[in-house]
């Protein structure tokens, strides 16, 4: 069976080929609902012509980006005739543009119409919004209400009743109740009115049961994915409104709000530029081009869903929704749905092997049972006459041969991953994690690495100067400290010029908020050290107004510095400021303050005993960093930034605790048998002493610079990568190699985080890639599977742990499913083999259906992970999902199901003590009862397929609990109250202790089941069929 799996039904967790998903479509063949079975499959018709509309309208947009005339032509033909003629409404409003107009203005590219209406500043007039204050907030829902909102169009979602008609679709149920009808039919006949009805009503109303059961809980899975989807496309944006900066979502963006962009941000609506530094933009998402775009005042037009590549700015929106090109490109993106997951896919085959062998049983029995009927027929010389009670018996016999065919494809056993996905889903974003991509939920649960970012994840990113060396002294900063600290220390010049290298050289902003304080906006890096410039006694605003910024190079992976040119004031010269990584910067100085604020060369010995500073704060796992300054005579040139010959003027060391739980967390990682590494941007000295308070670098494990890395052959990377458990001073490219060489060489299973742009590769390459929700730009987040809302370490290792929790709950319902198809499967066929009818009627086994399909899934795959999951090697790759000791217990459960119930079959009446005219009736009851409270206890059973203690956790279980209880109550239902439509009589209390009795032995049953051990396969002697060997015999216990 494995082998055939592998062979059909293996499709990759990412960005699975097209030939793998047509592969296992074409080997489908028994599906009894298409509509049902395929609802969480890509339609990859609908997809392959969403990408052919995509593509076209991509090159609609490349024209009109790129050719002017032609854009002209294309977009404003149609729309811009002379002039827009100002509505009422728009002009009741109190606007002097029309939305149209605007919108084609910046789709069309068009420099003219933005001067005819006073560029930026005159748009800004016309929708009535302050540059400087942004949009008032009272305005909102007007401005919804002219220009839109900035949503795009979506299919209306399927309601309920929908999903009641997908359920329907089943060809076995539309088979059963139309022989359900002629049953009715035939019966009236033959027994008169309401007795000859009862048969046939029986089975519509548990065709109707299973029908709503089904529909209830596809609906509310409908509906937990409408949620994450909508939370998956939601993106914060900060904007200014009301005269101060806030963060809003972008589906509250208005035409008239000024956004502020920065690096690796998506452009969220069609803008205008208002002002910034190097601002470069990514098109290719819009238009295919790969080229980068720079906007200035000159070329000042933005595009929704661009991304920002380098630079920082501000924009004025003027179009959103539906009216921008995004807007429509999102609603072809939207079709053909997601790819299928790996054990989806998986379950598919096994469904089709079970239905390919329950569909031959039931020809089988249908084929035995009319053959009986006939050779009885002819033994008593009957062939030749025919009544309605014959017809009625064979449309009995193809009721029989249908529910078989109902019982034996499972067809929920593909929908159940689903279910325990939703589930999982549900609860991890609950937990802080959304879940991007449905893969992934399973993915991580075999991850065997994971490589992880140390600012912000393992760290609390709340960062603080704790330590700053100037002028030759080292200060430590105290909580009480203030702005006397550095002016008793150094001249007043040497402090202006310190102050002066944060305010100006910052990627981080002093504004108003909401609340009428300052606050400063900015990365963490940035807020630590402006606050430490303010509490020195700078002022941010009066630097802002003395010194006009000329050039900003921001700080990015790459370059790990940040660099300005600003003008000073007065003698007209320019003055350069760089500030970043501690190593190389002190590369790029020539000269340092002395201790009389004086620039002096730096000689080898003052550059080696700055560097022992350096070195001494990061060993106290503070990072590092060093600012500087150069005076540029030639004021002419202010197009290059220089790259040498800088004055040093101070080494800070700010600190970033380690968050409370990651060494417990890393902890979790290694008994689980994930390894966890550092890779990070940071100081070597730095990154050791916090890898070392985690538990991440222990002894014998290796720390290495990122050149040192990339230099590295080949075959000296397979030689160091195992032991690799620290990278420092890493490019992203080097997160990547990593990436590729730990999947590709060592064949494992890798998670990685990602926060910037350039660590988009590494996210892609990764079998999961993990994006932070606070610090990740947008960039990151699109090309993550999973987006840490928390920015916690703790979070990753959750989803690892639910990761493990929706394969192994798949596991215990295929497990309990098989079961319940081979005991239904075995007991007809001997059944009607050797006595001519079937022991379960139709509506028997409609509800033996009911309990093992949805009632099933809803117990089994929604078992919240429990500690023991982290006690246990990961799952490996290409593991067998059917493992042996799931086979264990499938055939040591069914044999005994098989036996007990034949046995109740053919010797009841005698060991029962039944006689009278109903004892047959009572029989048959008996042995339904006896079957149902088997599946009871089996799937109590089922919670842990190794340990004997299944008890464990049950009443937290509040799903498990509420569909036994459920299960239970219904069957007292069915056979006290129900039995003229069901074909059951109701039983004393002696006959129900029986029946429980049976299922219970099912319990003992498993006991001995469990201390049988089973046979290792070579592939599973490291990971035991994807977990460790457990111990058997009295060690269970």
């Amino acid at each position: 069976m494995e082998e055939y799996l592998r062979r059909n039904f293996e499709v990759d967790a990412k960005r699975p080929s097209e030939e793998a998903l047509m592969r296992w479509r074409s080997a489908v063949s028994v599906v009894k609902n298409p509509r049902r079975r395929f609802r969480m499959v890509a339609d990859l018709a609908k997809r392959a012509e969403a990408e052919r509309k995509r593509l076209k309208l991509q090159e609609k947009i490349r024209i009109a980006l790129y050719v002017q005339k032609a854009a002209l032509q294309f977009i404003a033909a149609g729309n811009r005739v002379g002039h827009y003629k100002l509505t009422k409404q728009v002009s009741d409003a109190g606007f002097s543009i029309e939305p149209d107009e605007l919108a084609s203005i910046i789709r069309a590219h068009d420099a003219k119409g933005v001067e005819q209406h006073g560029g930026v500043e005159g748009l800004a007039r016309d929708i009535c919004v302050s540059l400087n204050h942004g949009v008032i907030s009272s305005e909102i829902p007007l401005r919804q209400n002219i220009y839109g909102f900035n949503r795009y169009a979506e299919k209306p979602p399927k309601g309920f009743w929908m999903f009641v008609w997908e359920a329907l679709q089943d060809l076995t149920l539309i088979i059963l109740m139309i022989s359900a009808a002629a049953s009715m039919g035939v019966g009236i006949a033959t027994e008169g009115w309401p007795q000859g009805m009862y048969d046939g009503l029986g089975i519509i109303l548990s065709v109707l049961l299973v029908v709503m059961i089904t529909a209830i809980s596809d609906y509310k899975q409908s509906l937990q994915f409408k949620d994450l989807d909508k939370e998956k496309n939601n993106i914060i944006v900060q904007v200014t409104r009301d005269g101060c900066r806030q963060k809003v979502s972008i589906y509250d963006l208005v035409v008239g709000d000024v956004v502020h962009l920065s690096i690796g941000d998506q452009v969220p609506a069609d803008g205008i530029f208002i002002s910034g530094y190097s601002l470069s933009i990514d098109e290719s998402s819009l238009s295919g081009e790969s080229e980068p775009v720079d906007v200035d005042k000159n070329k000042p037009f933005l595009l929704s869903g661009t991304k920002v590549q380098d630079g920082s700015g501000k924009m004025l929106v003027t179009s959103v929704g539906m009216r921008t090109e995004w807007g429509r490109l999102m609603v072809t993106l939207s079709e053909g749905g997601n790819d299928e997951t790996p054990l989806q896919v998986k379950l598919n085959g096994v469904a089709t092997i079970i239905g390919k062998i329950g569909l031959a049983f039931a020809v089988l029995t249908f084929l035995v049972l009319t053959a009986r009927f006939l050779v009885n027929k002819t033994v008593h010389h009957k062939i030749t006459h025919w009544s309605s009670q014959d017809a009625s018996e064979l449309l009995n016999y193809f009721a029989t041969a249908v529910i078989i065919i109902v019982v034996a494809v499972p067809e929920g056993l593909p929908l159940a991953v689903t279910l325990s996905l939703a589930f999982a889903m549900k609860k991890l974003m609950a937990d802080k994690a959304l879940v991007r991509q449905l893969s992934a939920c399973e993915t991580m649960g075999s991850a065997t690495c994971i490589c992880t970012d140390k600012t912000g994840t393992l760290t609390t990113n709340h960062m603080v100067v704790n330590k700053i060396w100037i002028c030759e002294q080292t200060k430590t900063l105290k909580r009480y400290d203030d702005e006397n600290l550095l002016k008793s220390l150094v001249s007043e010049s040497v402090l202006n010029l310190f102050l002066q290298s944060i305010f100006q050289n910052t990627g981080s902003e002093v504004v108003k908020g909401k609340d009428g304080r300052n606050k400063i906006i900015g990365t963490p890096t940035e807020t630590a050290l402006t606050e430490f410039g303010l509490l020195m006694g700078g002022d941010f605003k009066t630097y802002s107004k003395e010194y006009k910024i000329l050039k900003v190079e921001p700080f990015n992976s790459v370059r790990k510095k940040m660099s300005v040119l600003v003008a000073i004031p007065g003698d007209g010269g320019v003055r350069a400021f760089c500030k970043g990584a501690s190593e190389i910067i002190l590369n790029m100085c020539d000269k340092v303050l002395n201790s009389d604020g004086e620039a002096v060369p730096l000689s080898e010995e003052h550059r080696k005993s700055i560097s022992d500073v350096i070195n001494g704060f990061a060993c106290e796992a503070l990072r590092t960093l060093c600012t500087a300054f150069k005076d540029i005579e030639d004021s002419s040139n202010v197009d290059t930034i220089p790259e040498d010959g800088y004055i040093l003027i101070a080494v800070v060391g700010i600190k970033d605790p380690v968050r409370p739980g990651v060494r417990e967390a890393v902890e979790t990682c290694l008994a689980a048998g994930i390894t966890v590494r550092m890779v990070t941007g940071d100081n070597i000295n730095t990154a050791k002493a916090i890898a070392k308070e985690c538990g991440i670098l222990t002894e014998g494990g290796l720390a290495i610079e990122g050149p040192d890395f990339r230099n590295k052959t080949p075959q000296e990377m397979e030689e160091i990568i195992p032991k690799l458990q620290v990278m420092a001073r890493s490019l992203p490219l080097d997160k990547h190699t990593l990436v590729s060489q730990l999947r590709n060489v060592f064949k494992e299973v890798v998670a990685v985080t990602g926060d910037g742009t350039n660590d988009a590769p590494a996210l892609h390459e990764a079998d999961i890639g993990l994006a932070m929700g606070i610090a990740g730009t947008e960039v990151a987040k699109e090309n993550a599977d999973v987006i840490i809302m928390d920015d916690n370490f703790t979070t990753i290792v959750n989803v690892a742990r639910w990761g493990r929790a929706v394969y192994l709950n798949i596991q215990k319902f295929v497990q309990f499913q098989l079961t319940v198809n081979v005991v239904a499967l075995m007991l007809n066929f001997t059944s009607a083999c050797l006595t001519g009818a079937a022991p379960l009627t139709a509506v028997q086994m409609l509800w033996v259906n009911l309990i093992m399909d949805t009632l099933g899934a809803l117990a089994l795959a929604t078992e919240p992970p429990n500690d023991g999951l982290m006690k246990r090697p990961p799952i490996g790759r290409n593991v067998n999902f059917i493992t042996g000791t799931m086979w264990r217990n499938i055939i040591g459960q069914s044999i005994y199901q098989i036996l007990v119930l034949l046995v109740l079959k053919f010797n009841g009446k005698r060991l029962l003590n039944l006689e009278g005219s109903d004892a047959t009736m009572t029989l048959n009851t008996v042995i339904f009862n006896s079957f149902v409270f088997c599946q009871v206890f089996n799937e109590i059973n089922s919670r842990d397929m190794e340990k004997i203690n299944v008890l464990s956790g049950l009443f937290s279980s509040w799903p498990f609990m509420m569909v036994m209880m459920s299960t239970v109550g219904f069957q007292i239902i069915i056979v006290e109250l129900l039995g003229t439509f069901a074909e059951t009589v109701p039983l004393n209390k002696e006959l129900w202790l029986v029946s429980v009795l049976i299922g219970a032995v099912s319990l003992v049953i498993a006991v001995i089941l469990k201390c049988i051990p089973v046979a290792k396969t070579e592939q599973s002697k490291r990971h035991h069929d994807g977990y460790e060997r457990l111990p058997s015999g009295p060690e269970v216990v």
